[in-house]
């Protein structure tokens, strides 16, 4: 298993959710654009930075000053036990109510209540692993 967040992890998750198995075209469906985080509970600034635009990450790698609207967290060994077993919702629904994933930010209730969002959230995870072989 790859390290998470690197640069060369960046690229490959890119790759994957671009790609015919990747989750862009679904949120290109619902224009989602946004700009999304992931990192280590205890460090002050993300480790990953993705820019998606009409569903297609365009950038990812390190932060480089990008504002940042969703921020997900969590601590190194959460982040492994969520990636060595793909979760689905009801898993990543607890941890998030046990703090183990956390929105530094981003609104974790409204994006649970819009479906398309739900599903590609679940769907980011199962992607993140194979990003890591």
């Amino acid at each position: 298993m790859s390290e998470l967040f690197t640069k060369d992890w960046a690229r490959r998750y890119q790759d994957i959710w671009n790609g015919p198995q990747g989750i862009a075209d679904e949120l290109a469906g619902i224009g989602f654009s946004s700009v999304v985080a992931f990192g280590l509970d205890e460090e002050e600034e993300p480790r990953c930075v993705l820019t998606i635009a009409n569903g297609h990450v365009v950038t990812a790698g390190p932060p480089n000053g990008e504002k940042v609207i969703w921020d997900l967290r969590a601590e190194a060994t959460e982040w492994k036990k969520l990636l060595e077993k793909p979760p689905g919702l009801m898993k990543l629904g607890l941890a998030y109510t046990s703090r183990k994933l956390k929105f530094k930010k981003g609104d974790y209730a409204a994006m649970i209540k819009n479906a398309h969002l739900a599903n590609a959230f679940v769907k980011c995870f199962a992607l993140m692993e194979k990003a890591t072989h």
